[in-house]
């Protein structure tokens, strides 16, 4: 970070909280730096994210008019692909700068700052911050706090430890409002979203025992419901936090033909290494991948994997 003095800070495509929120923590960092930074994501920040400070300087493809550059900070992308369009701004011989937390990783940058067992890669970022000896102000302490509640779904998944808590203490102490981020992120629900909750719970199946729950969503219900991308967003949790449930599974139809699928694990399953048997990836306990093909058939083909990792 300490070359150059012009970025572009770039995350996956429909960016979650831990990815918006690293997003602005970057050029948060680069401007205490001294360093000029444009933000870009392929698609529209969630309506939900938009209280962190600079949200609305996030560009969407074809928002750059034709400019290039040359120096890239990838963040929470597992791989070069989860980049999406916006890899068309880049110059050729581009230099990157891969900021992760994803086990799948498998290290694109020319420089990689991959750290498995960090649970956000705002943690990471936490990490620069506190490294630099940089005081924390009350929005970027926002912008980590979010990466961090986020992506421990509230503290409460598997990978809030000490030095997740540790961090969450020290950013509420510089300003962020942990209540109203809470509230807004894990509390709300918009109409559409308790409209997909419904057609979503009335398609519960079962599977092996009951050791595998699968829910289902099509592009007509998204249109239906007026639901946008963000309003899947836990939906997969359903599925999973039912009592005996190994995996919890949501499909999501595509307008293209293809499927894509949310995996969580309820117990010791690795959804991330279920997941890369179809080109995705993720954690040990929450992956994704995309399927082609219709809803049916997605379905049979990741459950039968499934199946073979149940018997072990």
């Amino acid at each position: 970070m300490n070359e150059g003095d012009d970025y572009l800070v770039v995350s996956h495509v429909q960016p979650d909280g831990d990815a918006v929120s690293s997003t602005l923590a970057a050029a948060w960092l680069l401007g205490k730096l001294g360093k000029k930074a444009v933000l870009a994501n392929e698609d529209l920040v969630p309506d939900r994210l938009r209280f962190m400070a600079g949200s609305e300087g996030i560009l969407r493809y074809g928002e750059n008019q034709g400019r290039k550059f040359k120096r890239i900070i990838a963040v929470d992308c597992a791989d070069f692909k989860r980049i999406g369009r916006i890899a068309e701004w880049f110059e050729d011989g581009y230099e990157l700068l891969n900021i992760d937390h994803h086990p799948t990783n498998n290290g694109y940058g020319a420089v990689n700052l991959v750290v498995p067992d960090a649970a956000a890669t705002a943690q990471i970022l936490y990490g620069l911050v506190r490294t630099a000896c940089m005081p924390l102000e009350q929005p970027a302490a926002e912008m980590l706090y979010t990466g961090l509640l986020t992506d421990t779904g509230g503290f409460r998944y598997s990978n809030t430890d000490t030095r997740v808590m540790q961090a969450a203490s020290e950013l509420l102490e510089a300003g962020a409002g942990g209540h109203a981020i809470a509230d807004r992120l894990l509390e709300r629900m918009s109409l559409p979203q308790l409209k997909l909750l419904r057609l979503g719970l009335n398609r519960m199946e079962f599977h092996y025992g009951d050791r595998v729950c699968t829910m289902h969503i099509s592009p007509e219900d998204m249109q239906e419901t007026g639901a946008a991308p963000e309003d899947l967003e836990g939906l997969v949790n359903y599925a999973r936090n039912v009592e005996g449930v190994e995996a919890g599974i949501l499909f999501k139809g595509l307008r293209d033909g293809s499927v894509k699928a949310s995996l969580r694990s309820g117990g010791t399953l690795d959804v991330a290494a279920i997941a890369s048997r179809f080109g995705g990836g993720g954690h040990i306990r929450a992956a994704g991948c995309r399927i082609d093909g219709p809803i049916e058939e997605a379905m049979s083909s990741l459950l039968a994997v499934i199946r073979e990792e149940l018997k072990d």
